[in-house]
């Protein structure tokens, strides 16, 4: 395991060795030690190595993830595995605004709670939260998957597309043209699957799930005070 102490390590140093990594993988374990909140740690990765950083970290950390596991041993700032393409995110801590923002793909897991705007514009990414979620969290979410296992904040999944929410607590409200749907026996095998991945205790049976009504995909006039 490769080791580099972010009080003594430049953390661009940090990110060129990681990044690296995409053209030879031979270290594939590496730690991160004192990261003490700093921004931007373990961005545009791309290959298939596993990353601790033990402590909590600052903006955009585990940014444009591609392949890599990065496991964050406390809290992150906003926009965690912000434009995630694969690979998994695991955060043991909360999460602030826009965590998994614009991802295309990957497994981001929040073992806290996550801020609002969780999920906005996600677009294939799965997402995973064992706390509470807040609001306007899946704004235009367009594909993939977002599970939270406790209670969602106001104008959840407003003006969302394709994507699934899947719910376990309450709902403060429901956003523009997002309803509650039928839980189906895929979208029950498709929890399933998720809460597995993750590592959630939680049954799929105890969710609800909601998505697009839409109603809101061509424009119309005389709904023109909803858009």
């Amino acid at each position: 395991m490769q080791t580099i102490d972010l009080a003594t390590t430049p953390l661009r140093e940090l990110n060129a060795a990681l990044q690296a990594q995409a053209a030879t993988t031979n270290q594939t374990e590496w730690l991160i030690e004192n990261p003490k909140g700093a921004h931007a740690i373990a961005v545009g990765l791309d290959a298939p190595i596993e990353v601790t950083v033990n402590g909590p970290t600052g903006y955009y950390c585990a940014g444009m993830n591609k392949q890599a596991t990065v496991h964050v041993k406390g809290s992150a700032g906003p926009g965690v595995a912000e434009n995630m393409m694969s690979g998994t995110v695991v955060i043991d801590g909360d999460a602030s605004q826009y965590a998994g923002a614009t991802g295309h793909g990957g497994l981001l897991v929040i073992k806290g709670n996550a801020s609002s705007r969780c999920g906005i514009s996600m677009k294939g990414i799965d997402i995973v939260v064992y706390g509470n979620i807040g609001h306007m969290s899946a704004f235009m979410a367009q594909t993939g998957n977002l599970v939270v296992l406790g209670d969602a904040g106001a104008n959840l999944g407003d003006s969302l597309y394709e994507a699934r929410l899947f719910v376990r607590g309450s709902v403060k409200s429901l956003g523009s043209d997002c309803v509650e749907k039928e839980m189906r026996p895929e979208h029950i095998a498709i929890l399933k699957d998720l809460l597995e991945r993750s590592g959630a205790d939680a049954k799929p049976e105890d969710f609800k799930r909601y998505g697009s009504a839409r109603t809101l995909y061509n424009f119309h006039v005389d709904h023109a005070g909803e858009y």
